[in-house]
């Protein structure tokens, strides 16, 4: 095959709500288009966009993956998306290099959160959208309910371009609205053309008018044609419908049914037609917010939106060609690093299968194994250094402490976590000094389920979860007056230190050491001896947690010429130190910090309740910038939100979002701080 050029290259993303189709849509697109030559079913874990061994497990897509396909002259790159909200990453990697978006409902739930999401992530993303309902042949499903609820919720710009076919009271088929034919499909998915039957001709009046009133709102001529009654032409009207889908003012609505290949044809005509190709928005947003204008015939730059870690492979960069064209054997420079890349052999990718090309022209995608030091989100070009706007991703909050089984596994644990990490940025991991925990965070439980399941898969490497530890620390809250003596005499030179030591709640996150003694019974010499054991006693205080904020004076004390030495008075410190611990009344502090939960209007009273039971205290709320939500500013203990994820996305359906940060320690109630130093004297 040879080089196919911009303007025949159509990069699109199906998302929605799992479980709506999308993964069987790509399939008949595949099929119809002669890619496979058969069709896969998700159910039998055989299709080429969940290769992977999880999702052929778990039944659903995990990963965005890319295919390709030829549609009379025109090559569809297609990237498949997970619908399930912890890989909410991998839809936006895909976002970032389409160039529109088709959503995929299920035709009998309707709009669902996923289709909600869906939109908003596609117009964030500045996409043409576009809806497909699928499993409108179900007897369930209802057609005009669903398009008249995507009216209303997405706009008067939604509109049908297929309509279903009803024939003696059964969906035979579909009727494309700009063409005024019928398509009838057998149990192969082959389609023929009918003339429209009489009993679908009041839909196609209703659904026709529709559509042509949003044709009519894309240009002033064609609305004065509208308005003064005059019929809108064949080729106005899919010129029409082109400009509107690139322009984002009509949002075509399509049928079908994708495990039987109804409708699906119609689908990639428009496809082909009407969709935009990548020069369509003639500028490039760059990461410093300027706007870079494409150039097809300029110099070659690539930006990496995806990395996987294949263990044969090796690390495999997809890439979308975003100026010029690249060839095989390139050189190019990685602005984010500074180190030149040789693209010694490039593919194109349907799934899993790999097919090696010369030569990509702008806007096409495709992929290049063992790069060196590219990673996602890096761009490279040959001359200019710049880079493209890097794809965002949500913070994880969802932390669990990750255990390796064996020493076996603890010795792989950091390199095949490492791997993983650079494949998935919306992970995090972090080593804790503090709690002697490697912590690893996610957007989910089933997030962290997966990457348990990569980690045996892909490295041998078992792990198990467990619950991650508070830091929590230990403050005193009295001023005292101790005295600390350590007299130690086995013959020969013994020890002796002895200190007086006023102690007070500090200011500072340490320890504030003065010194007042007079008269020298406590030499200069032994200062730093008895600063050095009370840092070192705080380490631990009563609970065991590290003590912060502590004011220690010495202002008296006694030695002796010959056995005082600087161990003798850390020793006396560190016992003046335990005297203040019984004696100051320590309480035990938590992580605290500052939240603000975007949630929809009607929510936020269960948000609130939710909030009061995990000892959060609610400061404010400001209207969202999504229309319909309401951001509820909150204080809250980092120990009461360690399951919030989980919380939040139930309470809401997944429309609900929040955002963290610890922002220092607060005391614990007495009631609690019991409980929680028991528990961690048990496990010591």
């Amino acid at each position: 095959m040879g080089v196919i050029e911009t303007k025949s290259i159509r990069n699109v993303a199906l998302l929605g709500h799992g479980g709506c189709g999308k993964t069987s849509l790509a399939e008949a697109m595949l099929y119809i288009t002669g890619a496979t030559d058969r069709l896969g079913k998700v159910a039998d874990g055989n299709t080429v966009s969940d290769f992977d061994a999880e999702e052929a497990k778990r039944g659903f897509s995990l990963s965005a993956s890319v295919m390709n396909m030829m549609w009379k002259d025109c090559k569809i790159n297609l990237l498949d998306t997970p619908g399930y909200l912890d890989f909410v990453g991998e839809v936006n990697q895909a976002l970032r290099v389409a160039d529109s978006a088709i959503i995929v409902i299920d035709g009998k739930a309707g709009i669902e959160v996923g289709t909600e999401l869906a939109w908003g992530y596609a117009e964030k993303a500045g996409l043409p959208r576009a809806f497909f309902i699928n499993k409108f042949d179900d007897n369930e499903a209802r057609f005009a309910r669903v398009l008249d609820s995507l009216h209303d919720t997405f706009g008067k710009n939604v509109c049908p371009l297929t309509i279903p076919m009803v024939k003696n009271g059964e969906v035979t088929g579909c009727i494309d609205l700009i063409e005024k034919i019928a398509h009838v499909f057998d149990n192969n998915g082959r389609h023929s053309v009918e003339i429209i039957p009489e009993e679908s001709m009041e839909a196609v009046e209703k659904y026709r008018d529709m559509l042509m009133e949003a044709v009519a709102s894309t240009n002033e001529d064609l609305m004065m044609k509208y308005f003064e009654g005059e019929e809108i032409t064949h080729m106005e009207a899919i010129n029409a419908v082109h400009e509107g889908i690139i322009h984002g003012e009509i949002v075509p609505v399509f049928c079908g049914a994708a495990t039987k290949l109804w409708g699906v044809w119609t689908m990639l005509d428009k496809i082909t037609e009407s969709f935009p190709r990548h020069t369509a928005k003639k500028n490039e947003l760059l990461a410093d917010g300027d706007d870079m204008e494409i150039v097809p015939e300029g110099e070659p730059a690539i930006f990496v939106f995806k990395t996987v870690a294949d263990p044969f492979v090796g690390k495999m960069s997809f890439f979308k060609v975003m100026n010029g064209a690249v060839k095989r054997d390139l050189l190019l420079r990685n602005n984010t690093t500074g180190d030149n890349e040789k693209l010694a052999h490039i593919y194109t990718m349907n799934g899993k299968k790999q097919t090696e090309v010369d030569e990509l022209a702008c806007g096409d995608i495709g992929m290049v194994a063992k790069l060196t030091s590219t990673n996602t989100n890096d761009t490279l070009t040959w001359n200019k250094a710049f880079s493209y706007a890097p794809i965002t991703y949500p913070t994880a909050y969802y932390v669990k402490a990750i255990v390796p089984l064996s020493a076996k596994d603890e010795s792989k644990i950091s390199q095949s976590i490492a791997r993983m990490l650079e494949e998935d940025l919306t992970l995090g991991f972090e080593n804790n000094a503090e709690t002697k925990q490697m912590l690893i965070s996610g957007l989910g439980d089933m997030h962290l389920a997966v990457l348990e399941a990569k980690l045996k898969t892909r490295f041998g490497v078992a792990v198990k979860y467990d619950e991650p530890k508070m830091a929590y620390r230990e403050k005193i809250t009295k001023r005292v007056d101790v005295e600390g003596k350590h007299k130690k005499q086995n013959g020969g030179s013994g020890q002796y230190g002895h200190v007086k030591i006023r102690f007070a709640p500090g200011e500072e996150e340490g320890l504030t050491f003065t010194v007042s003694v007079v008269g020298g019974t406590v030499p200069k010499n032994f200062y730093p001896a008895v600063e050095k054991g009370l840092i070192d006693s705080m380490a631990k205080g009563v609970a065991g947690f590290p003590l912060v904020q502590l004011a220690a004076d010495l202002y008296d004390g006694s030695y002796h010429d010959v056995d005082s030495d600087e161990i003798s008075f850390k020793t006396a410190a560190n016992i003046a130190y335990k005297k203040c611990l019984e004696q100051a009344a320590p309480v035990l502090l938590e992580p605290v910090g500052d939240m603000s939960i975007t949630v929809p209007e009607s929510l936020v009273g269960d948000v609130m309740g939710d909030l009061n039971k995990r000892r959060g205290a609610v400061m404010g709320m400001d209207a969202a910038e999504k229309k319909g939500y309401t951001v509820v500013h909150a204080t809250a203990p980092k120990a009461e939100i360690v399951d919030y994820p989980i919380a939040l996305r139930a309470m809401t359906q997944g429309r609900g979002s929040f955002e963290y940060t610890v922002t220092g320690y607060d005391v614990v109630p007495a009631n609690i701080a019991s409980k929680i130093v028991e528990k961690y004297k048990a496990q010591a």
